[in-house]
């Protein structure tokens, strides 16, 4: 487990399959009943490592979602991938969005930049709901120390050791001094949506952003 309700899978990677950080697939488990059932999830591991690893909220109100019967598979079980997909890669310095699980398509691509350390010239600004919910922050806050600015802001929990505000336009105003640089955008289709349509208005080019399609 990641936090409460984040599960990170580690599974066999086959051979000769490749992807570019960002980038994602649609899994089923392969089992009778659910092999058909596809849903997509972005890989959090370097296109380089000797397996393959998401990092998956779980949903158990689903009741025939993937994500409810993903939590009881065991050592052994079996995944079904297929061709990766996104519109999400890396283009160079910039600012990452993220609200919630919309994060994962930036953890792999984080953790390249910190291999080819590369980090710095990039922000991380992250929403979530509470602190428990804040996916990987003790490594968001290691990548700090190498040159990530890292901003992570609550919704729904007043605490001093974190922003206590929406992304809206006023706070990317005073988060960002820079607004011709690359944007990165992932998370609930509304505020993806929201957060745009600010950038625009706030002289962003739209070539320069990059949300998943």
């Amino acid at each position: 487990m990641v936090t409460h309700n984040v599960k990170r899978f580690k599974v066999e990677k086959p051979k000769n399959y490749n992807f570019t950080p960002g980038q994602a697939t649609d899994v089923s488990i392969n089992s009778l009943e659910l092999k058909d059932k596809k849903r997509p999830f972005t890989f959090t591991c370097l296109p380089s490592s000797p397996f393959l690893e998401f990092t998956i909220k779980m949903y158990p109100d689903h009741e025939k979602g993937v994500t409810k019967h993903l939590k009881d598979l065991k050592t052994g079980d079996s995944l079904i991938i297929r061709d990766v997909f996104g519109a999400i890669h890396y283009k160079g310095q910039g600012v990452f969005i993220a609200g919630g699980a919309g994060v994962t398509p930036f953890i792999a691509i984080l953790r390249f930049l910190k291999e080819k350390n590369n980090l710095k010239g990039n922000t991380l600004i992250f929403s979530n709901k509470t602190s428990k919910d804040i996916i990987l922050e003790k490594e968001f806050k290691e990548m700090e120390k190498l040159g990530l600015k890292l901003i992570l802001t609550l919704t729904k929990e007043n605490n001093k050791k974190y922003d206590n505000r929406r992304i809206d336009e006023y706070y990317l105003k005073e988060k960002i001094k820079d607004f011709s640089q690359h944007f990165y955008i992932c998370g609930p289709i509304r505020m993806v949506g929201e957060i745009t349509s600010t950038l625009g208005k706030l002289g962003a080019n739209p070539d320069s952003l990059v949300v998943e399609s």
